[in-house]
């Protein structure tokens, strides 16, 4: 008789992401993953394979729901110059608090695993890329509505608010100072004139 899931998917790929998220990749062991997941070990592998296959589910998923969910939603409700303001201050607000985990997911895991995973840096590079693709469109529909100078260079202050995007996200992982964070989201509005 085949084997057969007894699970939501969605639920289970919600609690490894978040069991990773908190302790990372390495420290997150399958003892970890079968009391975040409410499966068993055997469930796991039969659903997974192993550890890695169910990480990269994880990272895909908080790509979908987090990532991607957070930027179109922004999106819908600003106007592009603000939308770019939000997304920093949304990024700003993950410190931690609550059930969510601080930082983010993607970034903490091209830190500890793109350096010798290519699967996971591929992955990540493609994420990152349509971060700055946001960035670089609100830019420039901006550009159109007349909030932002016709002459500011799109793709290279969209690839600056990536990277000052990326420190944010960083640092709220660690222990934030708010100064600090209030002076990166300052910066990201003042690169937009």
């Amino acid at each position: 008789m085949p084997w057969e899931k007894k699970y939501d998917e969605n639920e289970v790929l919600e609690r490894a992401m978040n069991a990773f998220w908190a302790r990372g990749y390495e420290a997150t062991s399958m003892s970890d993953l079968v009391e975040a997941t409410g499966i068993n070990r055997g469930s796991i592998y039969a659903a997974y394979t192993n550890k890695h296959a169910l990480f990269m589910q994880a990272l895909r998923h908080f790509d979908k729901v987090h990532r991607v969910s957070f930027f179109d939603e922004i999106a819908q409700r600003h106007t592009p110059k603000d939308a770019i303001v939000a997304a920093f201050e949304g990024a700003a607000r993950n410190t931690g608090q609550g059930d969510t985990p601080a930082g983010c997911l993607l970034v903490n895991s091209v830190l500890e695993l793109s350096p010798h995973d290519a699967e996971v840096r591929d992955l990540i590079d493609d994420s990152l890329r349509e971060v700055e693709g946001f960035f670089f469109s609100m830019i420039e529909a901006a550009k159109r509505e007349g909030t932002v100078e016709k002459s500011l260079a799109s793709r290279t202050t969209a690839q600056a608010l990536l990277g000052l995007f990326l420190g944010l996200r960083v640092l709220t992982r660690s222990k934030p100072r708010r100064p600090v964070i209030d002076a990166i989201t300052s910066q990201a509005r003042m690169m937009l004139g």
